[in-house]
C-alpha cells in the first residue's frame, strides 16, 4: 500500500539585509514571514541561513544569484526581484511510505516531485502579483507601511497556493487567445475603439471571450499577470453564477435572461441599486519607463469580459458608470452573439478517440500565447489527460532547452510506455505526449509530424 501525502509549504519569508546591521535588531530586516507562529528566534535563524548561503554562492559566480537549496527533507527557493530585497520558500519534501508484505515499511523521498523551475515560477508569480496591486518594494519609503502591505497580500495569497497540483504551465504563465476570422476581430477592435473614443477617461482596454484573449491594449508583461489574475481569482465566481442557466440562452422564459444585460463586476454591481461607486481596485502598470496607476474596472456580459484601465487620477462618478453600461451593454450583447456563432462553427469532431489523440502543451514566448490538450480546465486542480510523471519529465525537458540551443528537439519513452517530446524553435516550445505500446521511433517522428500540420497551422519550426 502506498500513501502519499500532497506537497507542503515550510515557510515563506521576504527581507532586506541592508536595513540593519546592527547586532540585536536582526527582526528588522524581516519585511514578512510565514508562518507567524514560528518563533523571533526560529525566524532569525532562517533568515541568517539564507543570508550566509546567499553571500558564500555569490563568491562562485557573482553574476548569477542562487537560485535554491536541496536538502534531504526540503527544498528551499530563492528569489531576488529588487535591489536588496530576497523572497525565500521552503517546501516540505513529503514522504511516501510503501507496506511490503505486510511486514516492512520503506519510506522514499519524494524529491522529484519537486522541480526547481516549476517553484521558482510559482515563487516569482507571487511577487508579480503583489507588484500588480501594490506597486515595487522599493517604491515604500516607510517600511512599516510596506511591512503592513506584505501581510495584508501574502496571508490570504500563500493560503490560495496550490503547490500539489503546480506543473509546466506555471513556468510559461501564458495567455489564452481566441483567434477568430477578419471580419468579427474588426468588430471587436472597433468595439474597443469607439469606447475609448467616447470615454477619453479610458486609457487601455482588454477584451476576452470565455477566458480567452482576443484585444488587449497593455503590454503583454503586465497583460500575462492581470489574466492569471481574471481567470484564476476574479472570474470563477462569476461565470459559475452565469453558467447555472447557460451560457448562451435563446428563449425569454430562461432563468439567464436577467443577465443578459451587462454588469459591472467590480465597481457598482447593480446600477439601479446603487449610491456609491463601491470600493474600486487599483493596480499597477509597468509598460513604460514607470509604474502608473489606474483603476481596474471589469465589466461582464454573457460570456465576455471588457477590462478597463482608467487613471487614477480620474474622478469618477455613478453617472460615468451608468452611461459607460448604457452604451456598453447593447453593443456588447451584440457583439458576444456573433462571436458564439463563430466559435460554433469552428467546432470539430475529434477523428480519433480522446484517451488515444496525442496530448500536447504549446508555448510562444513572443506574444505569452499558450494551447493545452493536456490540462482539461484552467482551474490548476490537477484534472490531467496524461500522467503526472509525463508532465514532470516535460518541466525537465524545458528546463533542459537552454542548454541545448536555440532549435532542438528531445524524444524519450517511459517506462509505462509514453513517448515524451519536446520541440524549441524560433522562440517557440512544443511538448507532446504519447502512448503508443509498439511504435517506433520513426512512427512517433511521424505523428508528431501530423499534429503541427493540423494543429499549428503556419507556425514554422526549423529542423534540428
Amino acid at each position: 500500500m502506498v500513501t502519499k501525502t500532497d506537497i507542503g509549504l515550510k515557510n515563506f519569508f521576504i527581507f532586506n539585509s541592508t536595513i540593519t546591521a546592527k547586532e540585536g535588531e536582526e527582526l528588522k530586516k524581516i519585511l514578512y514571514y510565514y508562518p507567524i507562529t514560528d518563533h523571533a528566534d526560529v525566524q532569525i535563524r532562517n533568515v541568517g541561513l539564507v543570508e550566509g548561503i546567499i553571500n558564500f554562492t555569490e563568491t562562485f559566480k557573482p553574476s548569477s544569484p542562487v537560485n535554491s537549496l536541496h536538502t534531504s527533507n526540503s527544498r528551499q527557493l530563492y528569489f531576488q526581484p529588487e535591489k536588496d530585497f530576497w523572497i525565500v520558500m521552503t517546501l516540505h519534501l513529503t514522504n511516501q511510505s510503501k507496506s511490503k508484505d505486510g511486514l516492512n515499511n520503506i519510506e522514499q523521498t519524494l524529491e522529484d516531485d519537486i522541480q526547481d523551475n516549476v517553484y521558482e515560477a510559482l515563487l516569482k508569480q507571487s511577487y508579480y502579483v503583489f507588484r500588480l496591486f501594490w506597486n515595487t518594494f522599493k517604491s515604500y519609503k516607510d517600511i512599516d507601511a510596506l511591512k503592513v502591505k506584505l501581510e495584508k497580500f501574502f496571508n490570504p495569497y500563500l493560503k490560495c497556493l496550490n503547490l500539489a497540483h503546480a506543473d509546466i504551465l506555471d513556468i510559461f504563465n501564458g495567455i489564452q487567445y481566441l483567434p477568430l476570422d477578419k471580419n468579427t476581430f474588426l468588430k471587436v477592435q472597433c468595439f474597443v475603439n469607439h469606447l475609448e473614443s467616447s470615454y477619453p477617461e479610458i486609457s487601455h482596454t482588454a477584451f476576452l471571450y470565455n477566458d480567452h484573449l482576443i484585444w488587449s491594449g497593455i503590454e503583454p508583461e503586465d497583460m500575462q499577470t492581470i489574466y492569471q489574475y481574471l481567470i484564476g481569482t476574479l472570474l470563477p465566481a462569476n461565470v459559475e453564477t452565469e453558467l447555472q442557466g447557460g451560457s448562451m440562452p435563446r428563449n425569454a422564459s430562461s432563468p439567464f435572461m436577467a443577465l443578459r444585460h451587462g454588469r459591472f463586476i467590480t465597481g457598482p454591481t447593480n446600477l439601479k441599486l446603487a449610491k456609491t461607486m463601491g470600493e474600486l481596485p487599483k493596480l499597477y502598470l509597468f509598460g513604460g519607463a514607470k509604474s502608473v496607476e489606474y483603476y481596474f474596472v471589469v465589466y461582464r456580459a454573457l460570456s465576455a469580459t471588457v477590462c478597463f484601465f482608467i487613471k487614477a487620477d480620474t474622478v469618477l462618478t455613478l453617472d460615468f458608470f451608468k452611461q459607460l453600461d448604457e452604451l456598453v451593454s447593447p453593443k456588447l450583447i451584440s457583439l458576444v452573439t456573433e462571436i458564439a456563432e463563430y466559435c460554433s462553427k469552428q467546432i470539430v469532431s475529434p477523428s480519433v478517440l480522446p484517451d488515444a489523440a496525442p496530448k500536447f502543451i504549446y508555448f510562444n514566448k513572443l506574444n505569452l500565447a499558450y494551447k493545452s490538450t493536456v490540462h482539461l480546465d484552467n482551474k490548476h486542480t490537477g484534472n490531467l489527460a496524461c500522467s503526472k510523471e509525463s508532465m514532470r519529465i516535460m518541466a525537465d525537458i524545458q528546463e533542459k532547452t537552454g542548454l541545448l540551443g536555440k532549435s532542438n528537439e528531445t524524444i524519450l519513452k517511459t517506462m509505462n510506455d509514453y513517448w515524451i517530446v519536446g520541440k524549441c524553435s524560433n522562440s517557440r516550445q512544443f511538448y507532446i505526449a504519447l502512448q503508443q505500446k509498439n511504435a517506433s521511433l520513426i512512427e512517433i517522428s511521424d505523428e508528431i509530424k501530423k499534429l503541427c500540420d493540423s494543429e499549428l497551422k503556419g507556425i514554422f519550426f526549423h529542423p534540428v
